[in-house]
């Protein structure tokens, strides 16, 4: 059924008046959505997807809405928690997602397949804030590896080092925020603890505008802040498993939530798996220190193995690079080379595809029309 027409194009002025600005509405999105709004559809935030359905805040409330029609064989283009909606107007039974406005950023990883699929995890926000708990040894490359993510995504990363409360020495807490800060160069790191109140007030300014993606493994305490940073139990909460304090996997879905003081916040499942996706910019930011060493060395094509004259190895002799840091760039470099490999190659075929497709699709249009002429 063709959707109907509508020459009611909403003013510019009228977007700070919308329902939907605490969820990141604004002028920006209003001028965006005007080639849907003249067809009739009306704007929407997803705030949770599962099933083939999504929960969707529109000006009249939350929706629960059908995306049978936005179901494209291109995994990034699939509607993810944070993507802005246009959807059939008030009265449709379904409602149905009709199409998604362009992101403006996205955190994407490598699916958990070992094929070359991305998975979208969050749409449209502004920082990533990386949830470490202290109640385990820091893994430094897990941080460097999610922070290239972040980085790549177009958002802020901001590291929080969960639960510490349970590292009472303010020196050894230091130490560790020390550690994590020389780990990521540039990125905000600090500490909270949702049993005692430690960091909450900054995270929450921090968090206070725009739209933040809790990100980390299971038992990292993200749902635990989710709730603290909300004012309420928004989250089912589990305790981490005694035997090896692992956390149990309870948000099994991505959340978009408003935060009482402004702000949005996504919380998501927690992720055991953090394979990069095209990230090459990230991975730079990340090691941002020996992009600069690295600039120095005698060959602009170093690989910083063992060539004459590599400004990063004569760091890594002096002490002033550590040699874990370079092990893990290499490492990360390699991966995102892997992916970048496959994905190419996978276009290559869907290229060849096609066209495989409108060969022979030209070749039975000759057919028929030599059968007419017959």
């Amino acid at each position: 059924m063709p959707l109907p027409a509508s020459s009611e194009v909403p003013d510019r002025s009228t977007a700070l008046a919308s329902p939907l600005v605490p969820y990141g509405w604004d002028d920006g999105w209003q001028d965006a959505f005007r080639p849907w709004a003249a067809r009739g559809l009306v704007p929407g935030r997803v705030i949770r997807v599962d099933r083939g359905q999504c929960d969707v805040v529109t000006p009249d409330g939350t929706v629960r809405a059908d995306t049978a029609f936005v179901v494209p064989r291109d995994p990034m283009k699939v509607i993810c928690t944070g993507d802005w909606a246009a959807l059939d107007p008030e009265g449709g039974s379904p409602r149905y997602v009709r199409d998604h406005l362009p992101r403006r950023t996205a955190l994407v990883r490598s699916g958990s397949s070992k094929r070359s699929d991305a998975q979208v995890l969050a749409a449209n926000i502004d920082r990533a804030a990386i949830a470490v708990s202290l109640a385990a040894e820091l893994d430094l490359a897990r941080i460097e590896r999610f922070t290239a993510l972040a980085w790549e995504s177009g958002a802020e990363p901001l590291v929080v080092l969960t639960k510490a409360d349970l590292v009472p020495d303010p020196a050894t807490l230091g130490h560790l925020l020390s550690d994590v800060g020389r780990t990521v160069p540039g990125v905000t790191v600090l500490a909270a603890s949702s049993a005692d109140g430690t960091g909450l007030e900054r995270l929450a300014a921090l968090a206070g505008s725009g739209t933040t993606v809790l990100l980390g493994q299971s038992g990292a305490g993200k749902s635990t802040l989710a709730n603290t940073l909300i004012g309420r139990e928004a989250m089912e909460v589990r305790a981490v498993r005694d035997m090896d304090g692992k956390g149990r996997h309870t948000t099994t879905t991505r959340n978009l939530l408003t935060l009482p003081g402004g702000g949005v916040l996504i919380d998501t499942p927690g992720l055991r798996g953090v394979g990069l996706w095209d990230a090459g910019t990230g991975v730079d930011r990340v090691f941002a220190e020996i992009e600069e060493y690295a600039r120095r060395c005698r060959f602009q094509d170093c690989a910083h193995h063992s060539e004459p004259g590599c400004a990063v190895l004569t760091a890594v002799d002096g002490g002033v690079l550590p040699a874990r840091r370079l092990e893990s760039y290499r490492k990360l470099q390699r991966e995102n080379q892997r992916i970048v490999a496959k994905t190419d190659a996978r276009l290559r075929q869907e290229i060849r595809r096609e066209w495989r497709i409108r060969g022979a699709e030209a070749r039975a249009a000759a057919d028929a029309k030599r059968g007419r002429l017959r």
